[in-house]
């Protein structure tokens, strides 16, 4: 029969799920494509492109966002991932006894160098846009 594949493994599970899911993702997504071009009026009307809002209709958008809004929120997302890292380190503190604590000592100490050095550089200054 199958002797070339073992059902016994124990993540064949797993394996057979993600084929199933990745199957079924691009089923439902090529299906919603094909359905939504079939149904999809090609026509433009005017009240369609309007703008929506009320008010005066602006002559320009505004679309200036600062690079600085960009880079506090990849240091947020840089320092809650390596915090992320001490819940591990916290649960099996006991058994990783001196030596996991002077390697989360390290990790502390790299971690605040590193806040620091963003700190002296400025990039926690919020400058406004003019």
């Amino acid at each position: 029969m199958m002797s070339h594949m073992d059902v016994a493994h124990p993540y064949f599970g797993a394996f057979l799920l993600f084929v199933i899911t990745a199957i079924a993702f691009t089923a439902t997504t090529a299906a919603a494509r094909f359905v939504s071009r079939r149904l999809a009026r090609l026509d433009t009307e005017k009240l369609k492109v309007a703008i929506y809002e009320c008010g005066p209709e602006p002559d320009k958008q505004p679309n200036r966002i600062s690079a600085q809004f960009y880079l506090i929120a990849l240091l947020f997302i840089l320092f809650d991932v390596e915090i992320i890292f001490m819940f591990p380190w916290a649960i099996d503190f006991k058994i990783l006894g001196w030596f996991g604590f002077a390697e989360m000592i390290l990790f502390i100490l790299l971690l605040a160098i590193g806040f620091v050095y963003a700190w002296k550089k400025g990039a926690l200054e919020w400058h406004s846009i003019k």
